[in-house]
C-alpha cells in the first residue's frame, strides 16, 4: 500500500491542527453555527438523526494493520465500539461527539489517515478495484493513478466548492469491479491499437435521485494528459453546473442537458488550453509506483487446493469456493472477509474484530486489509498453504460467512436507524430477508445475486443498480418499499426496472421470495438471475409478486 512522505504527513497534521482551532473558536462563540458548518463538513463531520457521524477516508480502500488498530482504538474510546464500512470504501463512526472530533482527527493523522473531503461539494475519496494489483486479468495496476488523483484533488482550491459532490473511480482490468459507469468520472486503463496503455474516460454516471449510467467521452487518453483532462472536465462542470437546485447540480444532469457531443466539445476546448500545463511524465508515475510497498511474495509458495479438507469439511469447502478467488501469483489466493453474517448490520464491525483482523493481516496478508464497495473486507495476499488456518480464525470472529456475492451479501445503507435523510429502515429489512434465505445450499443454487437496499432516494445502498434493488419511501408516515430488478454496476451497467407499486415493510421479504421463485421456475440451465431477467423481462416477476395484492 501507499506510504506517506513528509509532505503528505505535513498536510494531514496541519489540517488536524487547523480543525482543532476552528472547533475551539466554535465552542467559544467566535464562530456561528452557519460559519462552522462548512468547516466541519470539510472534515467529514455530519449531524445525523441521533448523533454526529464522522466519515474517515480510506483511499482506494487500503488499510495497514497499524491503521486498523487505531480505528479500533477510536471506536472504543470515542464511539460505541463499532464502525461501519461504506460503499465508497470509507469508514463511518456513528456516535462521536463534536467535542471529541479534533482528538479523533489527530489520532488519525498519527497513522497517515484523515477525514479531508469525505463530505461537502468537493472531489470525494477515489475508489478502485478491491483486487487491484493482484488479479490476473489486469492491464495495469490502477492504484498509483488513484493516488495521483487523490493528491491532485485534495485541497484543490478551484474545486473546493463545486456545484455538488464529485466522485471518481479507477479500474485497471477489463472486468469492472469498481463500478466506474456509475461515477461522475470513471477511468478504465485500456490499450489502443498500438498497444499503448491509456485511459477510457467515462463521464456523467451517478445514482441517487436521478440514476444515470455514465457515457464514454474519450475512448483513449494518453497517461500524460490524465490530470489536465480531469481538470478540463471539472472546469466545465464548475462553470456550467447548476447551483440553484442541488437536485439538478450533479455533472450527470449537466451532461444530459448539454448532450454528450456538446459537453465533449466544451471539455476538449478547455483541455486544448491547458493540456501541456501539468503533464504526467513516466518518471512521475514511476515515483508513485515506488511509494507502494510491494509484498515480498514467496516464489516457492506451494500450491495447495485443500482437496481432503474440502471433502471432509463442507463449511470450509463452501468458504473456499465462495469467499476466495484466484491470485496472479502461484501459491497465493485472495480472501474476502464477509461483513454480512446473520444478525449483524451489513458492513458493521466491532473494535475487537478490527484488532483481531489487524493481527491476522500481519500474519497472513503482509499487514494490509482492503475495503470494498460491497461493504466487505479483503486479504489480498494469502498463501494457499495458510487458508485453512485463516478460515478457522475468521470463523471464530464471525467473519467467515460463506456468502460473498450471494443473495444475503447485501449492500445496505444505515437507513432510518441512523441517517437524518432516510425515509425508511434498511437494516431491519435486511434482517427479514436474511431470515427468509438462511439455507446456504439454496443460496448457492441461486448463484450470484446482488440485493441492494437504500433508505432514501440518495441511494447510498446503490439500489438502482442492484440485481434486486429495494428503496425505502415514506407514505403518510409509514415505511414502504419500491422494488426494481435487472440492475447492474458491472461491465454491462444497467439501471433496474421497477416492478410496480411499493410494498409494505412486512411484505418485502415475501416480495423477494416471490421474485426468486419466479427466477427458479423460469431459468434455463446454469442461467444467472440477471440473464433470466434480461431474457424474459419484468412481467413474469410482476405477475407473481402482485398476484395476491
Amino acid at each position: 500500500m501507499y506510504s506517506y512522505d513528509e509532505q503528505d504527513q505535513t498536510v494531514v497534521d496541519e489540517r488536524a491542527a487547523q480543525y482543532r482551532d476552528q472547533t475551539r473558536r466554535y465552542f467559544a462563540g467566535k464562530l456561528t453555527e452557519e460559519q462552522f458548518l462548512p468547516l466541519r463538513l470539510q472534515n467529514g463531520l455530519y449531524i445525523q438523526r441521533h448523533a454526529p457521524m464522522l466519515r474517515i477516508a480510506v483511499p482506494y480502500g487500503h488499510l495497514s494493520a497499524k491503521q486498523l488498530r487505531m480505528i479500533a482504538h477510536i471506536a472504543r474510546t470515542y464511539d460505541k465500539g463499532y464502525v461501519h464500512f461504506t460503499t465508497r470504501q470509507n469508514i463511518q463512526l456513528n456516535w462521536p461527539t463534536v467535542e471529541d472530533s479534533p482528538a479523533i482527527l489527530e489520532d488519525l493523522a498519527s497513522v497517515q489517515m484523515h477525514c479531508i473531503q469525505t463530505s461537502g461539494n468537493c472531489i470525494r475519496n477515489t475508489t478502485s478495484d478491491p483486487l487491484a494489483g493482484v488479479c490476473k486479468d489486469e492491464i495495469e495496476d490502477p492504484r498509483p493513478y488513484c493516488e495521483i488523483i487523490r493528491q491532485w484533488s485534495t485541497l484543490h482550491p478551484e474545486f473546493a466548492f463545486l456545484p455538488r459532490k464529485f466522485k471518481i473511480a479507477v479500474t485497471g482490468a477489463p472486468v469492472d469491479r469498481a463500478a466506474v459507469r456509475v461515477h461522475d468520472i470513471g477511468l478504465r486503463l485500456v490499450k489502443n491499437d498500438r498497444n499503448d496503455i491509456g485511459f477510457e474516460v467515462i463521464v456523467g454516471g451517478g445514482l441517487g435521485r436521478t440514476p444515470i449510467i455514465g457515457q464514454v467521452i474519450r475512448d483513449f487518453l494518453p497517461k500524460r494528459y490524465l490530470l489536465s483532462y480531469l481538470d478540463a472536465i471539472l472546469r466545465v462542470y464548475n462553470l456550467k453546473g447548476r447551483r440553484d437546485n442541488k437536485f439538478k447540480a450533479r455533472i450527470k444532469i449537466l451532461l444530459k442537458e448539454m448532450g454528450l457531443d456538446s459537453f465533449r466539445d466544451a471539455v476538449e476546448a478547455e483541455w486544448q488550453q491547458i493540456r501541456d500545463d501539468f503533464p504526467l511524465e513516466e518518471e512521475t508515475i514511476q515515483w508513485y509506483r515506488s511509494r507502494f510497498i510491494q509484498p515480498d511474495y514467496d516464489p516457492d509458495a506451494p500450491i495447495e487446493h485443500w482437496a481432503e479438507h474440502r471433502q471432509q469439511d463442507p463449511a470450509f469447502a463452501a468458504w473456499y469456493a465462495h469467499n476466495t478467488v484466484e491470485h496472479k501469483m502461484p501459491g497465493y489466493r485472495v480472501v474476502f472477509l464477509s461483513l454480512k453474517p446473520p444478525g449483524v448490520a451489513p458492513g458493521d464491525m466491532t473494535s475487537d474484530q478490527l484488532d483481531s483482523v489487524a493481527e491476522l493481516s500481519e500474519h497472513y496478508s503482509f499487514g494490509v486489509t482492503r475495503t470494498t464497495h460491497t461493504q466487505n473486507l479483503v486479504f489480498a495476499d494469502v498463501r494457499q498453504l495458510d487458508l485453512y488456518d485463516l478460515w478457522l480464525a475468521l470463523s471464530e470472529l464471525n467473519l467467515a460467512t460463506a456468502n460473498v456475492g450471494k443473495l444475503t451479501d447485501m449492500i445496505c445503507c444505515p437507513g432510518l436507524d441512523y441517517c437524518a435523510l432516510a425515509n425508511a429502515s434498511s437494516i431491519s429489512v435486511a434482517d427479514d430477508i436474511y431470515a427468509r434465505f438462511d439455507n446456504f445450499d439454496y443460496l448457492y443454487d441461486l448463484g450470484d445475486i446482488r440485493v441492494n437496499l437504500s433508505g432514501c432516494m440518495n441511494g447510498c445502498g446503490h439500489h438502482s443498480v442492484g440485481h434486486i434493488g429495494i428503496l425505502g419511501v415514506d407514505k403518510k408516515g409509514e415505511e414502504w418499499y419500491q422494488v426494481t430488478i435487472g440492475g447492474s454496476s458491472g461491465d454491462d451497467a444497467t439501471l433496474g426496472d421497477r416492478l410496480g407499486p411499493a410494498v409494505a415493510k412486512d411484505k418485502v421479504a415475501d416480495t423477494i421470495e416471490a421474485i426468486i421463485e419466479t427466477y427458479v421456475d423460469q431459468r434455463k440451465e446454469d442461467e444467472s438471475f440477471l440473464a433470466t431477467v434480461r431474457r424474459i423481462g419484468v412481467q413474469p416477476f410482476k405477475e407473481r409478486v402482485y398476484a395476491n395484492h
